[in-house]
């Protein structure tokens, strides 16, 4: 994280001296501190999210893949006129980590045409616009990516 966050120091100063790098180590350092300490984050936090940075990056482009693409359906049934079926799905993820149950329930409240109404442990309750939506909810591409994730 201190990396990070000299890297940010030097991007909004926009220019490279000895005393901006010794002062932006500085900096960093103490921001990273203060993180630790007040946030909880830790060396072991940053660790484990290095190690799974690759799934966290398949993640996010899955993510804005899914958005573009329930965007898109839901265009089509906005102007074919056709209307909608709504549905609620009530399903569950199997996941026993609360970080991956948070992170499924947001991804499905952010993809166009979902909602997700109630979410407790590991038990989903989905509202659907359409009922094609809610077809394999429970095992969708987000469910298979969060399987991989290596987080407790």
């Amino acid at each position: 994280m201190s990396i990070l966050f000299f890297v940010l120091w030097i991007i909004l100063n926009g220019r490279v001296t000895l005393e901006l790098a010794i002062l932006g180590i500085l900096i960093a350092t103490a921001v990273s501190a203060f993180a630790w300490s007040v946030m909880g984050y830790s060396p072991v936090f940053e660790l484990k999210i290095m190690k799974n940075l690759p799934v966290i990056l398949l993640y996010v482009l899955n993510l804005i893949r899914e958005v573009a693409l329930a965007a898109w359906a839901v265009m089509q049934t906005i102007y074919s006129g056709a209307k909608p079926d709504p549905v609620i799905v009530e399903f569950h993820s199997g996941f026993n980590s609360r970080t991956k149950n948070v992170l499924l329930a947001n991804s499905i409240t952010l993809t166009p045409g979902t909602y997700t109404l109630y979410q407790k442990g590991d038990l989903f309750v989905v509202h659907c616009l359409r009922r094609e939506f809610a077809e394999g909810m429970d095992d969708s591409s987000f469910v298979h990516l969060l399987r991989r994730l290596e987080w407790k």
